[in-house]
């Protein structure tokens, strides 16, 4: 049996969130099944080791929470402190190392304190350390992202220059990154590779017809409400419809943050104040995302930038037409049928594009088809192309 891959899952193992990052990693510890042994740093008890019970079932959960951060039970706690002072023979990081693993994978942003534990982690195995890299937006659009992660950013991109590659989600992504090294003139980097990421993809997806036209059609968008998902010109938009007298239902799904959402969310609580055809559910399970996109007519997804978009090509993958921004990740993923691609995502081009779709069922059918055409890569092809790549890259230190 081949020796497993290590892969961090630090955060996502003490969360319940379900924003992108999350699913991303959730998806990737699937694909990888046996070849990967999950793990984290258990900082109270200081050391790296192989998840426990109730950190699997925290991945394994179907519910999505409504906080971001990661939560430590308090028996957890002692365990770790207990752990540290009177371990006495047990050596967790030990038996990791002894499992010889062939490299390691980190898929999260990781924290300071991960930073710091790196080269512990690092020594468990002589194979390549490999990173994710999901996007430099913190940096591109500072004034719509939380403040915290924006004073954060430009230490974990140094960071990263201690992995033998980095895995970026999109050639956008990838580019950002490289530019920025540029920038601070870094004599020697790894080699940073562009593998787009996988999509779970319904079983009827390549087999179903053209659906019957929904009366009144729901218009799906799926995201966190943050700044620079854009609701607020979404929101505009759908306002500026249904005064016109256009009837359709819009549906939003997301993790709310704090900071950068608020106007958004009070918008939304006034428009349904108002009577009008909106229903948000926040943050939602697999399960109902899945429903949500088998039971739409179409979706949008007004962010302004991204670093990948994965709502852009679950939408395409479950054949339902998407309305997103021409540029950058978007349009990356847009590419090759079922997507209405934008110059700007200003409130008047989103009305301008959802209107003509409403009034136009035969153009929606048209483009659920050409999505449904599409051969899209699935989580088990992401994984075999990263570890293949993995395999290829030599150690730097």
């Amino acid at each position: 049996m081949a020796a497993p891959l290590l892969l961090d899952l630090s955060h996502t193992s003490h969360t319940h969130a379900r924003t992108g990052i999350q699913r991303v990693t959730r998806s990737l510890h699937r694909a990888l099944g046996a070849g990967a042994v999950a793990i984290t740093h258990d900082p109270h008890r200081g050391t790296w080791r192989a998840l426990e019970r109730w950190e699997q079932a925290n991945l394994d959960a179907e519910a999505a929470g409504a906080r971001r951060g990661a939560s430590w039970p308090l028996s957890a706690k002692v365990r770790g402190h207990a752990g540290r002072i009177f371990g006495g023979g047990s050596n967790p990081a030990g038996r990791l190392s002894a499992l010889h693993p062939s490299g390691i994978v980190v898929p999260e942003v990781f924290s300071p304190a991960i930073a710091r534990a790196l080269p512990a982690l690092f020594a468990l195995t002589r194979g390549p350390r490999v990173a994710l890299f999901h996007d430099a937006i913190a940096l591109q659009l500072p004034e719509l992202t939380p403040t915290r992660t924006v004073a954060r950013f430009p230490a974990y991109l140094i960071e990263l220059l201690a992995f033998d590659g980095i895995a970026a989600v999109s050639e956008d992504s990838r580019q950002a990154l490289l530019d920025y090294w540029q920038w601070l003139e870094v004599k020697s980097a790894p080699p940073v590779q562009t593998i787009s990421l996988g999509v779970d993809l319904p079983a009827s997806a390549a087999t179903a017809q053209n659906p019957a036209p929904q009366s009144p059609p729901t218009i799906l968008s799926v995201g966190s409400i943050e700044g620079r998902k854009n609701h607020l010109a979404l929101l505009e938009a759908a306002e500026e419809l249904w005064s016109r007298g256009v009837t359709f239902t819009l549906h939003l799904i997301g993790l709310a943050q704090a900071q950068t959402g608020a106007a958004a969310l009070a918008r939304i609580r006034a428009l349904q104040a108002a009577g009008r055809p909106l229903r948000y559910d926040g943050p939602v399970s697999d399960d109902a995302l899945a429903s949500a996109y088998a039971g739409c007519t179409l979706t949008v997804y007004p962010s302004i930038r991204e670093g990948f978009g994965l709502p852009v090509i679950e939408s395409l993958g479950h054949g339902k037409p998407c309305v997103c921004s021409a540029r950058g990740a978007l349009a990356e993923s847009a590419r090759g049928g079922g997507g209405v691609m934008l110059e700007t995502v200003d409130a008047a081009s989103l009305a301008g594009a959802l209107g003509r779709l409403l009034a136009a069922p035969g153009e929606i059918a048209r483009l659920a088809a050409a999505a449904r055409a599409r051969r899209f890569k699935t989580w088990s092809d992401y994984a075999t192309e990263l570890t293949t790549w993995m395999q290829a890259l030599r150690r730097r230190s």
